[in-house]
């Protein structure tokens, strides 16, 4: 039973982070996520739980990311329980192998699938992703997505001089995805080369309307800030935790860095229901606000 003060904001969107192991080591992982590392503490029914405590709290969607969810062995189990409860269902992967039973939830689920692309050359986007072949996977499965008519993002993070991010986006177009982002690289995880995270790095939703779980049941403000552990789901109850004095906290301190409307825009390769951009298609070559102006053009088909 809840004993703490009602929340300031609607719970409406929650990010499950499965596992940490990934096939990938991305020289950017915001989660430093790579091979071996596991899938963290939280059972099959602690995420089966959570789902629920978000469902009866009024929330809309899930994201479920990593690490690489798809390796996580249980995806399936979980999408079928987050439909049954009536949650939207996106799926952030890097589409390098998708299993049949994986498939076949998504299809007759109506779960949605996001990725992340880096070029239209395969050497390039294979380097920054440290998997050799990740490139042909990556986008075959994007094709059969785009066939089987499943809707799927495309994230493009632009990461260096000279990268063919521009040619990722044309690619991502020509096979039939209809909606792609841009974002820069963003200093968390290995991106920050060991320097210490800072909430200016925040896009300033984070807490809003949203957080993310991790693999130990850690809740953060979102994804991105992970240094602000605010409560876990495997000692309390979610609802306790959104309307508890740690996230509340978490709050104050964000908005004191980046004001009360925050920024104009955030990263959409994460943040499928972000506002207030919703949802954001800048440029590719920036997507922060603070160092630079939406550029004009957008990125997606019609």
């Amino acid at each position: 039973m809840s004993t703490t003060t009602p929340p300031a904001t609607t719970l409406k969107f929650a990010w499950l982070e499965l596992t940490r192991n990934c096939n990938e080591i991305c020289t950017h992982c915001y989660a430093d996520s790579g091979p071996g590392l596991g899938h963290g503490t939280m059972t099959v029914a602690d995420w089966v739980r959570v789902i629920d405590e978000l469902a009866d709290m009024g929330g809309l969607d899930v994201q479920f990311i990593g690490g690489e969810p798809m390796l996580y062995p249980e995806l399936p189990e979980l999408i079928g329980h987050a439909a049954g409860r009536g949650l939207g269902i996106e799926i952030f992967s890097n589409m390098t192998h998708v299993r049949p039973a994986v498939w076949e939830a998504i299809t007759e689920h109506g779960a949605k699938l996001a990725t992340s692309y880096y070029s239209d050359d395969a050497a390039e986007h294979d380097a920054i992703t440290k998997l050799r072949g990740s490139h042909r996977k990556t986008r075959a499965n994007i094709e059969r997505a785009v066939e089987l008519g499943i809707p799927i993002r495309g994230g493009v993070v632009s990461l260096r001089e000279g990268q063919r991010a521009q040619g990722a986006v044309t690619d991502l177009q020509s096979i039939g995805v209809q909606q792609v982002g841009g974002d820069r690289m963003r200093a968390f995880g290995r991106a920050s080369q060991g320097a210490r995270p800072q909430i200016k790095d925040l896009c300033g939703h984070c807490a809003h309307e949203k957080c993310a779980i991790g693999p130990d049941g850690a809740v953060w403000p979102c994804v991105l800030g992970r240094f602000i552990d605010v409560g876990n789901v495997k000692e309390e109850a979610l609802v306790d935790i959104w309307s508890g004095d740690r996230i509340t906290q978490a709050r104050a301190e964000i908005a004191a860095v980046h004001g009360a409307g925050a920024a104009a825009c955030t990263p959409p390769q994460f943040l499928p229901m972000c506002g207030p951009c919703g949802p954001c298609v800048p440029s590719v070559k920036h997507c922060d606000p603070q160092e630079a102006p939406l550029q004009a053009a957008t990125i997606a088909t019609t």
